[in-house]
């Protein structure tokens, strides 16, 4: 098993959101990135959505010339997206589900009912040597699906686990452990993202299997508190109490 310390990939969502609540040009999502890896995130994520309500494409962009660890771009497999992603060239597409009006992603990609367009999706993507990753639920038939798509990495929705108490906490804390064993013997990179906090994230320093995890929300609501910085620190240090 693999007791490196979990990497934490910083996702600059909501420093977005907070701009956008009044249109102005900061806070900027590019300063936030740079003193995340400057203070131990690995790299920095960011979800490009359809109606743009936070990232923007110029965001992207600033972000590529200046993140010096992984850039990671959530997105649909919509074709639009696609062809950014191929003339942008991050160093990694999460591929995500995205219904119009969401609060926030609402569940793991369907890829047993989008195969095709999610292979297709990965195969361009791949060829443009950008590195896939796919949000999926803890299930074994999904992921089974992901193995088959060729992607590089899979991200395990934990939000179930994130959300539940007691009993329940617990059984979906084991299915999140039979999913990334199940992931990882198939070769592919374990991820884990969604609801993660200061408080839930014991339970998934248990998974060995996991390599990182994506965290935005938490994240920038503790920033509020403690201040950028210090919020970053204090999630490095749970990381590596692995």
């Amino acid at each position: 098993m693999n007791h490196k310390p979990v990497k934490l990939s910083v996702n600059v969502d909501h420093v977005a959101t907070l701009r956008e609540a009044r249109k102005e040009k900061f806070p900027d999502p590019s300063v936030c990135a740079i003193i995340a890896e400057h203070f131990g995130a690995c790299g920095i994520t960011c979800h490009l959505r359809l109606d743009r309500r936070h990232i923007k494409e110029r965001d992207i962009l600033k972000l590529k010339r200046i993140v010096k660890g992984e850039l990671n771009i959530e997105m649909c497999s919509a074709k639009q997206m696609i062809d950014f992603a191929l003339k942008v060239k991050p160093h990694w597409v999460t591929l995500v589900p995205e219904r119009e009006g969401e609060v926030t992603t609402e569940g793991g990609l369907d890829v047993i009912k989008n195969f095709t367009r999610i292979k297709n999706a990965v195969k361009k993507l791949k060829t443009r040597k950008i590195k896939v990753s796919i949000f999926v639920e803890p299930n074994l038939k999904q992921l089974e699906q992901c193995f088959k798509t060729g992607c590089d990495a899979v991200e395990l929705n934990t939000n179930s686990y994130a959300i539940s108490k007691g009993k329940k906490k617990q059984r979906e804390l084991l299915r999140l452990k039979k999913s990334a064993r199940f992931a990882k013997e198939r070769g592919l990179i374990v991820r884990a993202g969604h609801a993660l906090n200061r408080q839930n994230l014991h339970g998934i320093l248990e998974i060995g299997e996991i390599e990182e995890v994506s965290i935005g929300f938490a994240l920038i609501a503790d920033a509020l508190v403690f201040g950028f910085q210090k919020a970053v620190q204090e999630y490095i240090r749970i990381l590596e109490r692995r």
